[in-house]
């Protein structure tokens, strides 16, 4: 019986919480530690790869292109270390919020919490595939 639930649960496919401090960088290798701004790249076997920030999740894709993708999830601003689908996310570049790798790129859950932050430190609001978009024009 235990075995069975053993096994049960290895097959399970979805996010693993990121071990702020820890858990390294699946592209560029640094410490996650930032915890607005990680994110994950689930693939459809279930294997969970961490990223620091949404731009190295990117990257990776980019240069992985074979790779099956099952899910994209993200650190969000009004819930720290919590994780959302890239898809149902409001993303702000702003340079009054940095991220850890340069590109000032910050998710919301909430698109009003995002406009809010964004009349206070000004920047540019994208959802997901804008945002693929301008990352991939620089």
């Amino acid at each position: 019986m235990v075995l069975v639930l053993f096994l049960i649960n290895s097959c399970t496919i979805g996010p693993q919480t990121i071990d702020y401090g820890n858990d390294g960088c699946h592209f560029c290798k640094m410490t996650i530690v930032d915890k607005i701004h990680g994110s994950e790249l689930i693939t459809d076997k279930g294997k969970v790869f961490k990223f620091d920030a949404t731009e190295c999740m990117l990257n990776y894709i980019s240069e992985n292109k074979e790779l099956l993708i099952n899910s994209l999830l993200t650190n969000y601003y009004e819930t720290p270390t919590a994780l959302i689908p890239t898809k149902e996310a409001t993303f702000l570049i702003s340079e009054n919020i940095p991220s850890p790798m340069g590109a000032n790129l910050t998710a919301f859950q909430v698109k009003a919490s995002a406009e809010k932050v964004q009349s206070k430190k000004g920047g540019d609001l994208y959802n997901w595939e804008e945002l693929k978009m301008h990352l991939k024009k620089r």
